[in-house]
């Protein structure tokens, strides 16, 4: 306590002057590369679950939860207590690869919670201790037991900062990695969201795979998130998940699956992948596993395991700290039924936000899983293309019922694409961005073509918007995080074991938030 109160002044002026004082050294000192501390200007000095108390006294619902990584919110007594016990025991803190028995428990509980088909012939490889470097060891492991060299991603991928992991991430440029549609509803790609959208998504994909000139070869392995997150909370429908489940496994292309954010209950299941049903080769794991503490591992079929020893490793893959609170998160999480928790308060807080999107015509779409929410801000006075259909409206592009092959384009544009004789896939050609060329040379017109027009048009992003209703929570004692394509998504990440009441003074905060911003103050 004493430290604390030297830090915090011990008086309201003096702690004023405290928080200030350490912002601005870390202004002065810091790189410029720091992101949460230019939107959150706080100095977190205590905190318990949900709540965060600041050095200037100011108390905040935290809804960004280290990024995910608190499943169990700030200091939970589960993971205090085990942290202590292995401090007490004597045991070494760090220890590289060898066998302990806080390791031991941890693979453990971890292999009990692991979707079904995997966990029986699992292998687990411990690296260092971000995720980021788990996704560098998936590609390096799927790339020597395959033989191969690409990797398919997404567009709106975010699997971290390393080399690799922004090479299959969605603003890479000048990489190794074929880039695939990822199927939405308020933006799609195609123009036409819900199944169809999903089902031109898998298509693309297929060709992709099976033409021999499409320029994407037989890749190494396929990595997907089951929901995207820094990308604008998508989440990946069920069916087209388990699309890309068949068509990986029918070409030998082992599939990834990046549970670092959406895994330990957070989207309403334990692992993401199980809305589907799918049972991925990998999963790369971080965040919540280490109960917020460092740890990333990456789990996957036994028949891939064909490490040659110390071909990835890492000093600090053995934080015996980081596993004795996973486990505890992980038994709490599972043993206390938290997912399922998750699962039915997202639901609701999702119905309450879907009211805010019909108050305020600038909320252009609420979606997201369990306790992974976005908030897109959208411009409400931004023009919609010449008879274009509002989004949530029927799409007329595709016949009624159509699906596949005999689906006929009646009115609805595929970007990037010109469809000869009507029919959707297979008949694709890929125009050259800018070029108005399609892949067979035939020249086409440039701009819009008559008849073609998209039939889902969602007003414009509106970044500035969301930083304002970022501000305006801040001000509430509510802290968000921003992200999506343009940072126009305001994001809730609140701890799995976050209260009704808790949540719904979020949810007021929030709304007053965007009320504040939709009247033009800026904060």
């Amino acid at each position: 306590m004493a430290v604390t109160e030297s830090v915090t002044g011990g008086t309201p002026g003096g702690a004023r002057a405290a928080h200030e004082g350490i912002l601005r050294r870390q202004s002065a000192r810091e790189s410029a590369a720091r992101t949460y501390a230019r939107a959150l200007p706080i100095v977190p000095v205590r905190a318990r679950g949900l709540t965060i108390e600041g050095a200037d006294g100011r108390r905040y619902l935290d809804c960004l939860s280290g990024a995910g990584t608190l499943a169990l919110g700030h200091n939970h007594p589960v993971v205090l207590e085990a942290i202590r016990k292995v401090l007490d025991s004597g045991a070494p803190l760090s220890v590289l690869d060898l066998a302990t028995p806080v390791k031991d428990a941890f693979i453990t509980e971890l292999f009990r919670t692991l979707p079904p088909g995997l966990a029986d012939r699992a292998r687990v490889q411990f690296c260092g201790p971000a995720g980021t470097d788990a996704v560098e060891a998936a590609f390096k492991l799927v790339r020597a037991a395959t033989g191969r060299d690409g990797i398919l991603a997404f567009t709106g991928a975010y699997h971290g900062m390393t080399t690799g992991a922004l090479a299959a991430s969605g603003g890479a440029c000048d990489v190794r990695v074929a880039r695939l549609p990822y199927p939405q509803d308020y933006r799609c790609p195609f123009g036409v969201g819900g199944p169809r959208g999903a089902e031109l998504a898998a298509r693309w994909t297929e060709s992709a795979l099976d033409d021999p000139k499409s320029g994407v070869p037989l890749p190494a392995g396929m990595i997907l998130e089951p929901v995207q997150g820094e990308g604008g909370v998508i989440p990946a429908p069920d069916d087209w998940l388990r699309r890309m489940r068949r068509i990986t496994a029918d070409r030998s292309v082992p599939l990834i699956a990046d549970e670092i954010q959406t895994g330990v209950g957070r989207t309403g299941a334990f692992w993401a992948v199980e809305h589907s049903g799918v049972t991925p080769d990998v999963m790369v794991l971080s965040k919540a596993i280490g109960g917020s503490l460092p740890l990333a591992v990456v789990v996957y079929r036994d028949d891939l395991d064909v490490w040659e020893p110390g071909a990835h490793a890492g000093t600090f893959r053995g934080n015996q700290l980081a596993m004795a609170a996973g486990t505890a998160t992980l038994a709490h999480v599972r043993e206390n039924g938290l997912a399922e928790r998750a699962a039915q308060l997202g639901s609701r807080m999702l119905s309450q936000l879907r009211e805010l999107a019909r108050a305020f015509p600038c909320v252009g779409d609420v979606r997201g899983r369990g306790l992974m929410i976005g908030v897109e801000l959208v411009d409400p006075e931004g023009a919609e293309p010449v008879g274009a259909e509002p989004v949530g409206a029927e799409p007329v592009g595709i016949s009624s019922g159509a699906r596949g092959p005999e689906a006929q384009i009646s009115g609805a544009a595929v970007p990037g694409t010109v469809t000869a004789g009507g029919e959707i896939p297979g008949v694709e050609l890929p125009v050259a961005q800018g070029s108005g060329v399609p892949s067979s040379g035939v020249p086409v017109p440039r701009g819009p073509i008559p008849g073609l027009e998209p039939v889902r048009t969602p007003r414009p992003a509106a970044p500035e918007l969301a930083a304002a209703v970022q501000r305006q929570c801040l001000r509430r004692g509510l802290i968000v995080e921003l992200g999506g394509r343009h940072s126009s998504v305001v994001r809730l990440l609140p701890p799995l074991t976050i209260s009704d009441e808790q949540a719904a003074a979020v949810l007021d905060r929030l709304s007053d938030a965007v009320a504040a911003a939709a009247r033009g103050d800026t904060g």
